[in-house]
């Protein structure tokens, strides 16, 4: 599929997350799959472009193309202003943030809170799309299916966004309301889908390459993103290429891979954000790729208290190091519930 000029490596994208997927991280997954990646929001707040949070957020050195810059506000013309803001800085494709359920966020009536507000959504969409046509930028949205379980407008606001010469509308499965609680549900995006002709992309609890499957069947998606199912397991996206591909699993994998794909993360991730800042942003990181393997948990909490950017990646090479003693590949729970199932049942059968 492609995004205006944009052809794209395969329909497996990267969600954006806040304080996640940053540019090591988005790197990461597509050396791992990912045919997309969107950054970080990143504010229109003219006054906050130039802090340190925001000026990393907006740094894209090394990126592969394309490069997809989310941005957040509540006024038409700063989002404007804000889209040419990132596009000075590198950004290919901008996308608009309506979909974050934060309440920090809502509360000032940015992310999903603006579907409570259709012509004010419309005007963001209008305004953003008038400043990148003539910079031949592209414009995409991400949204969720509505404000409540009354409030469900998706269908008519994506059919506004396409008439507004938004090219692309990625669906999270849940309204604000429900934030990251309860079950995704997917009638609505395929409703969607069936309302426009632009591409549209699925998401919400996609977390095994059988559920990437069904949702693309379900709903007629053009492609699915992929986000909490990515933290601490950045290879889900070869997996669930490789399934879609062959409807066999890849083996979960080896330690000595996953040892350097993390200390490589952790070397970028240094970087960008410095000695001081890297090794505390790193943490929750590590955390997610151990949460799950023997000794995680307590090798987490010695490692949280670590202060030196050496000290903590040479602890997890140390970590890696004894696991791959022990055992050649990564323990299937670490690859999907669905790949140790089908280890069961060889089990069974043998």
């Amino acid at each position: 599929m492609n995004i205006g000029p944009y052809v794209l490596a395969n329909n497996l994208f990267a969600a954006p997350m806040a304080g996640v997927t940053d540019r090591p991280f988005r790197r990461l997954c597509k050396t791992l799959g990912a045919g997309y990646a969107v950054s970080e929001m990143v504010t229109s707040r003219r006054d906050l472009w130039d802090t340190l949070k925001t000026s990393r957020r907006a740094n894209h050195d090394g990126e592969a193309a394309p490069i997809a810059v989310q941005i957040a506000g509540t006024d038409a013309q700063m989002m404007a202003e804000a889209a040419l803001y990132n596009i000075d800085r590198g950004a290919q494709i901008i996308d608009i943030n309506m979909g974050c359920p934060a309440k920090k966020v809502c509360n000032k009536w940015a992310g999903s809170a603006l579907m409570q507000d259709e012509p004010l959504a419309l005007a963001i969409a209008e305004a953003v799309v008038a400043a990148c046509a003539p910079r031949g930028v592209p414009v995409t949205l991400k949204m969720r299916t509505g404000w409540a379980e009354s409030h469900k407008n998706a269908v008519t606001l994506a059919r506004a966004f396409e008439s507004a010469g938004v090219l692309m509308l990625a669906v999270h499965g849940r309204t604000r309301a429900q934030s990251y609680k309860g079950q995704a549900e997917y009638d609505t995006i395929a409703a969607v889908k069936a309302a426009v002709r632009i591409p549209v992309v699925a998401n919400g609890d996609i977390n095994t390459p059988e559920k990437a499957r069904d949702v693309l069947a379900f709903t007629g998606a053009d492609a699915i993103m992929v986000g909490r199912a990515a933290q601490g397991r950045p290879w889900i996206f070869r997996e669930i290429g490789h399934f879609l591909a062959t409807g066999t699993h890849l083996a979960p994998p080896l330690v000595a891979e996953v040892r350097r794909l993390l200390l490589d993360h952790l070397l970028d991730h240094y970087e960008l954000y410095g000695a001081f800042s890297g090794v505390r942003s790193a943490r929750k990181h590590i955390g997610w790729y151990v949460k799950t393997l023997p000794g995680g948990e307590a090798f987490r909490s010695r490692m949280n208290l670590l202060e030196d950017s050496q000290a903590q990646w040479q602890a997890v090479a140390d970590f890696f190091d004894e696991m791959g003693a022990r055992m050649d590949r990564m323990p299937v729970a670490v690859s999907g519930e669905v790949y140790e199932q089908q280890q069961d049942r060889q089990g069974e059968l043998a």
